[in-house]
């Protein structure tokens, strides 16, 4: 029999929770994978009760799901879950009236999910401790951003360690809770025929692209500190890179799947003054027009005079320096109001010495697209024979396609979907240990230092395009393009 699990989830009205953690329970009850869950409690400032939160809850589902998966006996049962305790994350005697109500009844793992500041894990965790409500079978959950530089991070990990050991600490990236991502270790590790292609002797660069439509959208204050180096290179696409790079691990265990992302991140070569002119691209968007709307600067939506030295979009080529990557480079970008919203990796793999067919400047190449957003795909870029009588063979590109639709299937979930299932169930495998953080967090201070000393100066981009030109520039000067 599983382990009943109280699901404690502070900063529970907050906006993540709402767009977020809640449709996510409601799909695992939804999927009939609930069980394990006794109750859901809720935390905020709020002055409300269980029922007035409640009500809050069914509206704002109601708002965030789909109209075909709304069911109202499936409501009933998650609304027979939820509690709600008003708790002002800063004091210390809030805590009390919670931990009164996990003393009934109590289950048998506390799991804790703070959707807060990251700046109070380490008061929350010690108010928690202090209260009675931490024991050995309880666990905690950490969202990004884990810090804005090595510093800040190694202190909330050293703040949060002294309560929370590194077996019951899940720090979660959603990128690592989508299908296509989680399929990539299927990709690579389940097929022969890709293994042992999956090096430099073949492949000729990996890009790994997260384009933003939207802009700051109401986080200016936030984006004018931190930029998106910080936002969504630091942990998005270093796990993506992660995974596309690690070597086999001994096993699917949560160890050992990190122990080789770890190594990854240890060997990405620093950038540094000598190399950041020629390594980075840093823009910040401009007035524009996305999908036919007419849009403003990040400067106009800002209104912080420290914004001037923030970045919006950044473009980079990382290389590792291992047996099997060595003289590969990774290209990463990442962009807001760019032309359009989508996520993918590209593995492209070196052209043939020369053509044997007619007409063929041999500029096609192989390549398999991962697609993480909006659509979830695999696909392989192959060539073939061109129809016809002609007298000579001729080739045309095709694509094959590697993945189910998983619309028609109806399987689709959420990323967060599997990363509460995994944390209820205590599955770090999805989920990033202390030294990875920290890793990667080290190689981003080194490119800050670089960008700090020697530039590169941010470029100005269009809203509606993808990105500064020197981005293309990035990648034209290495006799490559970006796969659009």
């Amino acid at each position: 029999m599983s382990q009943l699990v109280d699901l404690v989830i502070f900063g529970g009205t907050g906006d993540l929770s709402t767009r977020k953690l809640f449709p996510a329970l409601y799909k695992l009850h939804k999927h009939g994978l609930a069980d394990p869950l006794q109750r859901i409690i809720a935390t905020s400032r709020g002055d409300i009760d269980t029922d007035t939160f409640r009500s809050e809850a069914h509206s704002n589902l109601q708002t965030h799901l789909a109209a075909e998966d709304w069911d109202e006996a499936i409501w009933e049962q998650l609304c027979s879950r939820l509690h709600y305790v008003r708790l002002d994350a800063a004091r210390s005697d809030d805590y009390q009236t919670l931990g009164n109500l996990l003393d009934e009844n109590s289950a048998d793992v506390r799991l804790f999910y703070l959707a807060t500041l990251p700046s109070l894990y380490g008061t929350i965790s010690a108010h928690l401790q202090a209260a009675g409500s931490v024991d050995e079978h309880s666990r905690i959950v950490l969202e990004k951003p884990l810090g804005h530089d090595l510093a800040s991070c190694h202190q909330i990990n050293l703040e949060v360690a002294k309560v929370f050991g590194e077996e019951s600490t899940f720090r979660i990236d959603h990128y690592l809770g989508k299908e296509t991502v989680q399929n990539l270790m299927a990709v690579r590790f389940g097929n022969p025929l890709f293994h042992p292609v999956w090096n430099n002797s073949f492949v000729d660069n990996v890009q790994i692209t997260v384009a933003e439509a939207i802009g700051v959208e109401g986080r200016s204050g936030y984006y004018a500190k931190i930029g998106a180096l910080r936002d969504m290179v630091q942990n998005h696409l270093l796990q993506v890179l992660s995974l596309v790079a690690m070597e086999p691990p001994a096993s699917l265990e949560p160890f050992d799947v990190r122990d080789e992302k770890v190594k990854i991140l240890r060997c990405l070569d620093p950038i540094t003054v000598d190399n950041v002119k020629e390594r980075t691209v840093r823009g910040r968007y401009e007035a524009g027009a996305v999908e036919g709307h007419a849009v403003s600067g990040f400067l106009e939506d800002a209104e912080y005079h420290e914004a001037e030295a923030t970045e919006t979009y950044v473009a980079l080529k990382a290389t590792i320096s291992n047996w099997r990557w060595a003289g590969v480079p990774f290209y990463l970008r990442t962009g807001k109001r760019l032309s359009r919203r989508y996520s993918e990796i590209v593995i492209e793999f070196k052209k043939l010495p020369f053509s044997l067919f007619a007409n063929d400047p041999n500029e096609l190449t192989n390549k398999l697209v991962i697609r993480i957003q909006p659509e979830e795909t695999i696909s392989l870029h192959t060539l073939n024979k061109k129809p016809g009588l002609t007298q000579k063979l001729r080739l045309q590109p095709v694509e094959l396609h590697l993945t189910e639709d998983p619309q028609q299937k109806g399987v689709s979930y959420d990323a967060y979907e599997r990363l509460l299932l995994d944390a209820i169930n205590g599955d770090q495998t999805l989920f990033m240990r202390r030294d990875e953080v920290e890793t990667a967090w080290r190689w981003i201070d080194s490119v800050i230092a670089a960008w700090d000393e020697a530039g590169p100066p941010i470029k100005p981009y269009n809203s509606g395009t993808m990105g500064p030109g020197a981005a293309t520039a990035l990648v034209a000067v290495d006799g490559r393009n970006w796969y659009e």
